[in-house]
């Protein structure tokens, strides 16, 4: 598991590989990540938008940008958390995600809330030693 907490929000990620989706001899590689976003903080937020890097193992890079997760826009007042699960793919056997969500408290500030970097291992990646 990956955590990182900003401004009192603490984002958990757990990646898991699909291996019954993926198919590495097509260099189709699949995974789902399991996100909990606590509100460990004072004020009620809601996530707005989202904003992932995802890199795959030979540095092509995607970014992903939209409203929400998941078609939702949740509103986490102190002690509450939210949880949802998606999904990416890869042409290659690994990679790394990272991240932002995009939050607005009460007072209609905005702010970033980082999601932690978390790799994406397949047991179909050569292991190099050095």
């Amino acid at each position: 598991m990956y955590s990182e907490t900003t401004r009192g929000i603490q984002v958990t990620v757990r990646p898991d590989y699909l291996e019954d989706q993926s198919s590495p001899t097509e260099n189709h590689y699949v995974w789902a990540y399991h996100v909990r976003i606590e509100n460990r903080g004072a004020e009620t937020v809601q996530l707005k938008s989202r904003h992932w890097k995802i890199t795959d193992a030979l540095g092509r890079l995607q970014e992903v940008q939209g409203a929400g997760v998941i078609g939702e826009q949740p509103v986490l007042q102190p002690g509450d958390s939210f949880e949802y699960t998606s999904g990416t793919p890869l042409s290659t056997p690994s990679g790394i995600m990272a991240g932002t969500y995009q939050m607005q408290a009460a007072d209609g500030a905005t702010f970033d809330v980082a999601i932690p970097a978390f790799s994406l291992d397949s047991p179909h990646q050569a292991i190099r030693l050095n």
